[in-house]
Formats: C-alpha cells, structure tokens, sequence
C-alpha cells in the first residue's frame, strides 16, 4: 500500500469533502480516504499495483472537483490582486443590478435606456445579460453542482445550481412571454435573484479563503523560517547557489547574521545560534564541531562550515511542516458529526423543497409562489458554516499548537486531551533536564577514579542514553583518550556491556546485578547515595563490583509549577522510572508527585500503562521517546520531550519541540477551548437551518414574514460569517 496527498480543487462545503470522500471510498483499489476541506487536500492510502497517481486524478476529476497533483507545500498566498479586482469588478456590477431592478420601486432616477416603465425592452435586455454574466462567473458552482447529482453525492453547489437555474430559466421564460406581448410577464422576472444568490455565495467563498488562510500563519512563520539560498564552499572556494541546488554531503559556509540553510553537522568553526523557533530556548546556544545545527537557526558571532546532512523534505522544518499537514488530514471523531449529517442533509433539504413545491401548487398558491419559495429552501440551507464548523476550529488550533511547539500527529488528539485524568511522566530527561553529571564515586578497585571513569566513559560513549553523556562529557572535559572497545551490547532498561583489553565491564542499574546473578553487597552505599537524589550506576568486572557511581540530574525549572497546576485540574501524576526508588521518591518528594512507580523496565512499564487504562483512567504518558516508546504507544495519548533534530524518529502522538513541561498545560487548555468552539459553531450551524428552513417553506408568511433568495443567500453567508469569527477567537484566547 502506498499513501500520497493531492492538492484538490473545487471544494467548498462539508458536503463537499464528504461526497468526494465517499465518491473515492467506493473505488477498488482505494484503502483508505481522508479529505480536508480546509487545507483543500485529500490523503489517500491505495494499492500502488492497481492504481497510479493518473487514476486518482482522474476519480477526483470525476467526482466533480480538479486535482492539482501531489501536495507539496502548504502555500498561503492569500488573494492574489487579480482575484480581488475580479471580485470588486463584479460587486460593483452587483450593485449596478440591484439598482436597475430595485430602483424604480422607490423613484430613483435611472437612465432612460433601461428604465422599467420608459425603455421595457431596454430593461428586460439588461437584466438578460447581467444574469449571463453572473452565470459565467459561478459557472464553477453550477457544473460541480450537476457533476455531484450525476455521482449521487449531491452538496452545497447541487443546491445552489438547482435554485439558480430554477429561478434562470423560469425568468427566460417569463422572458419570452414578454417579446410575445404578454406585458405583465416583466413583473415576473428572477434574474436579480440569479445574480445576488451567485454573488453571495461568491463574497462567503472569498471570505472563507481569506479565513482559511489566516489559520495557516504558524505553519507559514515556519516555512518562511528556512532561507532561499545557501553558501556552498567548492574547492576552497565559496559559491551562492539555491537551496534546491545543495546536496547531501556538501560544505557550507555561515557567517554571523546568516541562517543555517539545512540540517547538517559543523565540521569547523564555533558560534552562538539562535534556535528559539524550534528548541523555545531563547538563550544562543554555543556550537563547535561535531555538534548539530538546524535550518533556520540565526547565526549571531562566529564562522562555522557545515556538512549538509538534511536536505528538503528531510530537514527538521519539513518534518514540522509535515507533520501538522497530517494532523489537520486525520479527523477528530466530532468531525465526523458534521460529516455524517451533511451527506444526509443535502438530499433531505433537495426533498423538502421539492415537497414544498408541490404542497404549494396543490394549495393553489400559484406556480410562480411555489418556484420562489423552492429556491429559497434550497439557498437558505446551504450548508457551508456546517461545513466549516469542525476543520476550520481544528486547523485553527493545529496552527496555535505549532507555534507554541506543541507539535499534534492526529486531529483526534485536540479532542482527547482534555479528557486525561492521569498523566504518567518518566524521570530522566522528562522531569529533569536529563543533563547528568558524575557527583560521586564509591571506588572498590585498585585503580584510580581517572582510570575507572576513562573505562566507564568509553564503553558509554556507544550509548544513546541521557546518563551515557555524563561520562562522555568528563572524558571530554578532562581531554581523556576514548579506548578500544570490543563486543559492546546494549541491553535495554539494564544497561550495557564491553570487553575492554580481554576484560569483560558490566554497567548499568542494581538489576543488572539481578540478571547476571551478581550478588549486591554494596546495598548500604548505594542507599547514601540514592538518599542524595543520585541515579546509581553499578561497574561490575570479572562478575565483582568494582564501583558505585551516583550521578546526579537536574529538575526541570518548571516541573513543580506544573505538576502543582495538574494537581489544582485534579488530574492525577505519576513518576515512572527505571531508576531506584529513593532517588526516584525524592525527586518526586520536592515536585509534588505523590505515586512513584521505580525499578522497571520499558515492557513493564507498557503493563503499567495497560493496568492504568484497565481502571478506567484517560492515560497520558510523557517520556523521551527512546526507551519509553512502547508506553507511549500504549498510552491514550503519547507525548515526547525532542529536540527540533529527532522530530521524523518521534513514535509518540504530540512532540514538545521546546522541552517546556507547560506545553502539557497549554495542551490540555487548547483542547478544552477548540471542543467548546466546536460545540458552539455546530450549535449555530444546526440552530441557522433549524431556524431558516422553516421561514423559507413559509411557516411564518399569516403573520407577513417572508424571506425571498436574495435574503436566503445573504442570510447563508452572515451564518458561515459568524462560524468563522468565532473559530478566529481560538487565535486570540
């Protein structure tokens, strides 16, 4: 199976994206669709030995809408200067019309040409045309609205397109009658409702655009983030070229001022980068070779040359990117509401105004009344503030997220998270910095700690965990030879093994001992030390102890100020680690963390996780996502503290990019909100139609209330109109 994104165009309403869901749902080969109206794209997991990307484009392209190939970037250009004149030029035409049709009936002065009771002829032409115009510049709607009844998934411009050439050709009728003779038949012209129907629903489209653009300003901040052009160094000398035109393996030169072109690796030089955008650390950080950078990062003071090692779609803004276009193309199960409803709501509305026309042709009403009160149903129930009620709210959202460093996998995740009432944190490099450094030495050998901590810091230095940069970090600090190291073997959640000149070293934790059946005998001092707040690492030689090393983390800044704030939410926390208990309690002693779980390993703490969910309780874990990747998955929702460079290895469900514990509350507080502005917008959507619908059929027409198509489509865009400023709200709160 192979998944692909395609840009679609032509999508203006839940019905929309929902009918073209169903429409590519139906076709073999297809696995799995999921359509965003509001990023305008379509995910779609298929079997690559049926079918290609020329037979997806061609199931869009008959389903009603335009595929505009593979979704590369998300491009927020806003109105383009010609569509705007093109929409000034025909709100002044609109606005010409109305006072030619209109004007007469309150003694306003017109040209005599066009004038209704001086030049009919002149009038009736002028409307005529005005009408084509229109009908051209909403041919758009007109032709998906016929290709969607024609595929059975009728929607908003099926709607539209039925009223509008209802009203055309029974006005081309009347139209006709006239040039017959039948004078009174120019009284019975629609081609002003033709236009203003096609008119409004063309400013709520330019204005939905406008909206929906705004809510991609954070993705685009980060697009933006990434210079244009690089400065490659081709045999000592340097070249400007374009960031398309650098490879994987090339040197390239930044200069204070400068951004950092692409990922890479400095290989001479040092400076002070600014990588605030990603990491949320406002302090530059110093860089010297060996050390990472990321593109985009400012360089503030030095010359650094760099290999470039992720380019493109591969750097750490790409996977950002990436990342929240996925999101905002997985639905929140309260999306689906608004989907379910409008795949029936279209031909339910298509039923009741054609009911109603025959109710009123029975009650003698008159063939005219009955055509007019259809069309009015039919416009007044367009569903586009349903449509945008759920996604617009959940990109919106994405959008805020992104730009706070709270990076979301699944939209469902802004629904859930505010149902958590547990949270489960790992210790080292979560709660703490996971900056260790070497506090104190119980030597048992008879070498010295120099000799001891080179060997130690040898065989670490192969190790990815937090601890391991402690030792690798004195060996650096104290300009210590790294030593030969043969047969290394990491064993998860114990620690690691390496044979040393023909010597065999074991280090790791006290179960270690307990899976090599080392007798401890060491117990009283690795309890002072633990008492101290140290993590214990054990050195083991020939099978004997030969050392206890305590190293020592340091809190978060912030842990006790969120732990506190989860607890004041009554959501439960909970400390679960692989360290020993004492330094474990203490720890959680001095944050406000009451349950402390220590000693375990990554599967045990899976089965912790599980027995959590078993009692009923939300879940959420909050780890480094290294060895704690199976209790991330596990867990309901699976959170990791990363830097900008690991974001494409995450397995979790959210990615704190800036390593900030508050994200957590800004999370939790996100979801809250954007659940209430969807509650809220689906309240409004569903209490418009509720309301509407009935005063089109002419429930309220004994006590003189009435609303005619004109009113119907304006009344259809201060709907969507209010959905929007209440989703936009999000943004501010």
């Amino acid at each position: 199976m192979k998944k692909i994104v395609l840009s679609i165009e032509g999508m203006t309403c839940s019905a929309c994206s929902n009918g073209l869901e169903k429409y590519l749902n139906k076709q073999e080969g297809i696995k799995s669709v999921s359509v965003n109206l509001v990023m305008a794209n379509a995910s779609i997991e298929y079997d690559e030995k049926i079918l290609n990307i020329n037979n997806l484009n061609e199931f869009v392209r008959k389903a009603g809408f335009k595929s505009l190939g593979e979704f590369k970037e998300i491009k927020i250009e806003g109105k383009n200067k010609k569509e705007k004149i093109k929409f000034v030029i025909f709100t002044i035409l609109a606005i010409i019309l109305m006072y030619i049709a209109m004007g007469h009936m309150i003694n306003l002065p017109t040209l005599s040409i066009i004038d209704i009771n001086q030049n009919p002829i002149g009038y009736t032409i002028c409307l005529f045309a005005f009408a084509i115009i229109f009908m051209i510049y909403g041919f758009d709607i007109l032709k998906n609205g016929y290709k969607n009844l024609i595929h059975r998934t009728a929607n908003m411009d099926t709607l539209v397109g039925i009223g509008v050439i209802s009203s055309f050709l029974y006005s081309l009728y009347n139209m006709i009658l006239f040039f017959r003779g039948n004078n009174e038949a120019i009284h019975h012209f629609y081609f002003e409702s033709v236009v203003m129907v096609i008119y409004f629903i063309k400013l709520g489209r330019y204005i939905d655009g406008i909206s929906k653009d705004k809510t991609k300003e954070a993705i685009q901040k980060l697009v933006k983030i990434t210079p244009e052009s690089a400065t490659i160094k081709i045999n000592g000398k340097e070249k400007t070229v374009t960031i398309d035109e650098v490879h994987k393996g090339d040197i390239l030169i930044s200069k204070p001022g400068e951004r950092i072109s692409v990922d890479g690796e400095i290989i001479e030089g040092k400076a002070h980068l600014d990588e605030s955008f990603i990491t949320g650390e406002s302090k530059p950080q110093a860089k010297s070779v060996g050390n990472k950078v990321i593109a985009g990062s400012i360089n503030y003071d030095g010359y650094i040359e760099y290999k470039a090692e992720k380019i493109g779609k591969e750097s750490s803004i790409s996977e950002i990117v990436k990342l929240v276009v996925e999101a905002s193309n997985t639905k929140a199960p309260i999306a689906k509401i608004a989907d379910i409803v409008s795949g029936y709501f279209v031909p339910i509305v298509i039923a009741i105004s054609i009911l109603t026309f025959i109710i009123y042709l029975i009650l003698g009403y008159g063939f005219e009344n009955a055509l007019i009160t259809f069309v009015t149903i039919l416009v007044v129930a367009c569903p586009c503030s349903l449509g945008l009620a759920t996604p617009l709210a959940i990109v919106v959202s994405e959008g805020k997220c992104a730009s706070d460093g709270i990076l979301i996998k699944k939209s469902e995740i802004l629904e859930n998270a505010q149902k958590v009432n547990t949270i489960v944190f790992d210790k080292t490099g979560t709660l703490t910095y996971g900056t260790l450094k070497i506090a104190e030495i119980k030597n048992y050998s008879n070498m010295s700690n120099e000799k001891l901590l080179q060997l130690v810091g040898t065989i670490e230095s192969k190790s990815t965990h937090p601890i391991g940069k402690a030792f690798t970090e004195y060996l650096k600090d104290n300009k210590l030879e790294r030593l030969q190291v043969k047969e290394f073997e990491n064993i998860s959640g114990l620690g690691i093994i390496g044979i040393i000149d023909t010597q065999k070293f074991i280090i790791g934790n006290s179960k270690i001992l307990e899976s090599y059946k080392i007798k401890n005998i060491y117990e009283k001092d690795e309890k002072e030390l633990a008492v101290k707040g140290n993590s214990i690492v054990y050195v083991v030689q020939n099978e004997q102890i030969i050392a206890l090393i305590g190293v020592n983390d340091i809190v978060r800044e912030n842990s006790k100020q969120v732990i506190n704030e989860l607890n004041n939410k009554n959501i439960d926390t909970i400390m679960l680690t692989g360290d020993n208990k004492e330094t474990a309690e203490k720890i959680a002693k001095d944050i406000g963390i009451t349950e402390v779980i220590a000693n375990v390993l990554p599967s045990e703490k899976t089965n912790i996780i599980k027995k959590l969910k078993q009692e009923s309780k939300y879940v959420m874990m909050c780890g480094d996502g290294i060895n704690d990747s199976p209790a991330l998955t596990t867990a309901d929702i699976g959170i990791s503290i990363k830097s900008g460079t690991d974001i494409a290895m995450d397995s979790s469900d959210v990615i704190l990019t800036k390593s900030d514990l508050n994200s957590i509350l800004n999370l939790i507080d996100i979801s809250k909100k954007t659940i209430k502005i969807i509650k809220q917008n689906l309240f409004w959507a569903f209490f418009y139609n509720a309301l509407m619908i009935p005063i089109a059929i002419g429930i309220l027409k004994p006590i003189g209330i009435s609303i005619s198509p004109m009113v119907a489509s304006l009344a259809m865009v201060f709907s969507s109109i209010t959905v929007i400023l209440n989703t936009l709200r999000l943004k501010k709160e």
